[in-house]
């Protein structure tokens, strides 16, 4: 490999890991100024450097800006709502008494697709408390399998930021993305739940004293957000909206169901007209194309947003309250809306420098896998600095080239850098303090409950992605 490219690519990943750990620096400015190191290392002009960044950020955030908005957007009206413990409730009443773990689990795999690991974890916190309180024992199992089952999702299935800016960066058709990442999440949660299950009674006796009397030594069963607390009360006396599991989980399963059947309808259509190959034309159906728009990520989050809206909340809501709702959680998704789009720029600047093309051909030249080579940068990125999202979209923006210059599944790509990024939680990721404080636990036994669980399903994960190398 040319040594100059090579030095481009290694100085860029070392500016990112440095600035973000060592300095003031947050990840977004750190992307940026990697990519203008990395362009000028590589030979490119300053001018050269510039626009190639500013193109892909305009690019990567023109194909998933609007989508991450309009996710984060549902996440909140879902939370506010009640909607996500109404979804809690009705794992537990299917799993039944003695699966709580599964039933926790699987309620933070779904709550954790529209809403981010770490509000969603303080929402059904007193939950999984409820739960341990009923049976008296087992609060470390049930909360580290509620905090993983979260974790499963946040990285590998869209609209969740990460995996969502990665499909845009390498090019994934997000439908795909979604199906596959759903099956990743369903064959992982065994993994997780087995886990918890059998570290949590050795460290269910190291639980600090606060968080033990907080959750056996209280008599208050509530669980998740109030909806009265958060609204308040209509003019008439009017409490929050009443409605059933089915309306609860509408605003969530219903853009997903319509981006998967566009994916769906596509691949049937294509088939139909004998155009599978990549240089066949194909004109789609007016069925399919109508199914291709409403399943549009975006079309299909707005759909979503309007729901939640309408559907979850009641009519004597001022639209002044919904539309400050809406804004915070816009608010809440602006540094990864800008995280997502550095790493575009960086991205470009690889591809427009030669970085990527001269990364791809030495991978073609070495015997190591190339579906390998975004988990391994996703792992290293995220034990260097903690971020999962700023580790797949790191990893995804130097395997972008990959794709076409090797022939990789960009789908096999995008779940390389999804499933990598879950590696080893620790003392550097914001999301290790939330679980093992709300869990109460501190020192070794916060490593081997929330650091080995995170680390188990990443190895899992590994053996997925293989096998999903000989499939894509």
């Amino acid at each position: 490999m040319d040594i100059q490219l090579l030095l481009a690519l290694v100085l860029g990943i070392a500016t990112i890991v440095v600035l973000v750990l060592r300095t003031r620096l947050d990840a977004f400015v750190a992307l940026l100024i990697a990519s203008v190191l990395t362009g000028l290392i590589a030979g490119f002009s300053p001018g050269e450097t510039i626009s190639s960044m500013t193109t892909g950020f305009g690019n990567t955030l023109g194909s998933v800006g609007i989508v991450i908005g309009l996710g984060v957007g549902i996440g909140k009206i879902l939370e506010l709502s009640g909607a996500a413990d109404i979804i809690a409730q009705a794992f537990l009443k299917l799993f039944g008494k003695g699966r709580e773990e599964w039933a926790m689990g699987s309620t933070g795999a779904v709550v954790s697709i529209p809403v981010f690991c770490d509000s969603g974890y303080i929402i059904l916190n007193p939950l999984a408390r409820s739960l341990a309180r009923r049976r008296t024992y087992g609060y470390v199992a049930v909360s580290l399998a509620m905090g993983c089952g979260m974790t499963l999702t946040h990285h590998m299935v869209p609209p969740t930021p990460g995996p969502l800016a990665v499909a845009g960066i390498v090019g994934a058709d997000m439908g795909a993305v979604i199906a596959a990442g759903l099956v990743f999440t369903v064959l992982l949660l065994p993994v997780v739940v087995t886990y918890a299950k059998w570290i949590g009674p050795k460290l269910e006796n190291q639980i600090s004293h606060e968080t033990h009397d907080a959750v056996f030594g209280a008599d208050d069963d509530a669980a998740s957000v109030d909806p009265t607390r958060e609204m308040g009360i209509g003019p008439n006396g009017e409490g929050p909206k009443q409605f059933g599991v089915g309306m609860a989980f509408i605003p969530l399963i219903l853009p997903l169901a319509l981006i998967v059947a566009n994916t769906v309808a596509t691949a049937i259509d294509k088939s139909s007209q004998g155009a599978l190959t990549p240089d066949a034309e194909y004109t789609a159906s007016t069925w399919a194309a109508a199914l291709a728009f409403i399943g549009h990520p975006v079309v299909a989050l707005i759909i979503g947003l309007v729901l939640a809206v309408y559907w979850l909340l009641p009519r004597w809501v001022p639209a002044t309250r919904v539309q400050g709702w809406l804004a915070d959680a816009a608010a809440s998704a602006g540094l990864i809306l800008l995280i997502t789009g550095a790493g575009g720029g960086l991205g470009q600047v690889l591809r427009d420098s030669g970085v990527g093309d001269e990364l791809a051909q030495t991978i073609a030249a070495m015997p190591l896998p190339a579906y390998m080579v975004p988990f391994l940068i996703a792992t290293l990125v995220r034990l260097a600095q903690g971020s999962g999202t700023v580790a797949m979209i790191t990893a995804a923006s130097v395997s972008a080239p990959l794709v076409a210059s090797l022939g990789i599944s960009p789908l096999l790509v995008a779940l390389g850098c999804s499933a990598g990024s879950m590696c080893c939680s620790y003392y550097n990721d914001s999301y290790f303090w939330v679980v093992t404080r709300f869990t109460g636990l501190e020192g070794t036994a916060a490593l081997k409950g929330w650091s080995g669980i995170t680390t188990t399903a990443w190895a899992a994960s590994f053996v997925l992605l293989t096998i999903a190398s000989f499939i894509l």
